[in-house]
C-alpha cells in the first residue's frame, strides 16, 4: 500500500493549482469539523448531569464573539471564492495561440483529427509545453472527457461544441477516460494520451496516413455543397462569411448573436433557426447529410477565412 498514490501525478500546468485548491479546501473543512467537534465533546463532558459547574450564562450578549466567528469565516470564504475563481477562469479560457484539436465522442471511442488532417482513434498526441485546445462533439450521447494526470475533464455533448486545454509538462503515455456513463461498454471507452518532445511530435504529425488540412479540407467542401453559390461573389443570396467569424450579426429578431462554433453548426443543420437580418430564409438544411468531421472542417475553413482578413487588416480576432 506504500507505493499507492493519494492522487495521479501531475502532468499539466493546471494540475499544481487544481490540486492546492482540492487540498486548502479540505484541510480548512477537516479544520472546522475537528474544531467544531471538539468544542461540542468539551461542552458535553463538562456539562454533563451530575457535574457542579456553573451553569449561569453571564454575558448573553456576547457581540464580539458574535461578531469574530461570523467576520472571520465570511472573510476566509470571500478570500477563497476570490482565488478559485480565478483558478476557474485560467481552467476554462484556452489560450488565443493554443494548437485546435477535434475531439468527436461516439459510443464507444474516442475519435481524434488533428490541425494537418491527421487522425486517431483512442489515441490522442501532443507535444510537450504547447497549449492544446481541444473542440469536442457527439455523435450520439452524453460523453465525458477525462484525463487525470492533467486534471482536465469536460461533458462532450451532442448537437453543440465544448472546449477543453491544457498544457503538457511531462512526456510519457497517460490514461484517457470517458467519465460519464454513456452505455453498455462505456466502461471500455479508454484511451491514452501521449506527450511527446515539440521535434518528436512534428515528425509523427508529417509521418504515414496524413490526411488534408482540416481549413483546405473545408474550402473542398464548401464549393462541393455549393456553398459558394449564395455566401461569395458580387450578389450573394446569403450572408458572406469572409471576416465574420468571432464577430456579432443582427439577426431578423432583431438579436446581435457572435458568429462562432455553435452558430456556424446550428446554421449549417437547421438554418431556419437564426437568420440573419436581410437575408430570406433560401439555405437547405444538412441534417444527416453531413458528419461531425466535416462540419469540423467547415467551421475552420469559415475561421480561416477571418483569420486572412484581419492579416490584411493587421487586426486579430
Amino acid at each position: 500500500m506504500s507505493n499507492v498514490p493519494l492522487a495521479p501525478e501531475q502532468a499539466s500546468t493546471i494540475a499544481p493549482k487544481i490540486d492546492l485548491v482540492l487540498y486548502v479546501l479540505t484541510g480548512l473543512s477537516a479544520f472546522f469539523l475537528f474544531a467544531v467537534c471538539a468544542i461540542l465533546v468539551f461542552l458535553a463532558i463538562r456539562y454533563r448531569k451530575g457535574t457542579k459547574v456553573n451553569r449561569v450564562i453571564e454575558n448573553p450578549d456576547a457581540k464580539a464573539l458574535e461578531l469574530t466567528w461570523t467576520i472571520i469565516p465570511t472573510i476566509m470564504g470571500i478570500a477563497v471564492f476570490v482565488w478559485t475563481a480565478l483558478v476557474y477562469f485560467e481552467y476554462s479560457r484556452p489560450p488565443e495561440n493554443a494548437m485546435e484539436i477535434l475531439v468527436t465522442g461516439k459510443q464507444w471511442m474516442w475519435k481524434i483529427q488533428h490541425p494537418n488532417g491527421k487522425r486517431e482513434i483512442n489515441q490522442l498526441h501532443v507535444p510537450l509545453g504547447v497549449p492544446v485546445k481541444l473542440t469536442m462533439t457527439s455523435e450520439d450521447v452524453i460523453h465525458s472527457f477525462f484525463v487525470p494526470v492533467f486534471r482536465v475533464k469536460r461533458d462532450v455533448l451532442p448537437n453543440r461544441y465544448s472546449d477543453l486545454w491544457f498544457e503538457a509538462t511531462k512526456t510519457g503515455t497517460f490514461h484517457l477516460f470517458c467519465a460519464e456513463y454513456c452505455g453498455t461498454d462505456h466502461s471500455r471507452m479508454v484511451g491514452q494520451v501521449v506527450v511527446m518532445e515539440p521535434e518528436e511530435y512534428e515528425l509523427w504529425l508529417s509521418g504515414a496516413n496524413v490526411g488534408v488540412p482540416a481549413a483546405s479540407a473545408g474550402e473542398k467542401l464548401f464549393t462541393k455543397l455549393g456553398c459558394v453559390t449564395c455566401h461569395e461573389g458580387t450578389s450573394p443570396r446569403g450572408p458572406a462569411l469572409k471576416g465574420v467569424f468571432g464577430k456579432e450579426v443582427q439577426l431578423q429578431t432583431g438579436e446581435m448573436i457572435v458568429v462562432d462554433e455553435d452558430y456556424i453548426r446550428e446554421s449549417i443543420l437547421n438554418p431556419q433557426a437564426k437568420l440573419v437580418a436581410g437575408y430570406p430564409p433560401l439555405m437547405p438544411t444538412f441534417q444527416n447529410q453531413i458528419r461531425e468531421q466535416d462540419l469540423f472542417t467547415l467551421i475552420n475553413y469559415i475561421k480561416s477565412m477571418s483569420d486572412e482578413q484581419n492579416a490584411k487588416s493587421g487586426t486579430t480576432s
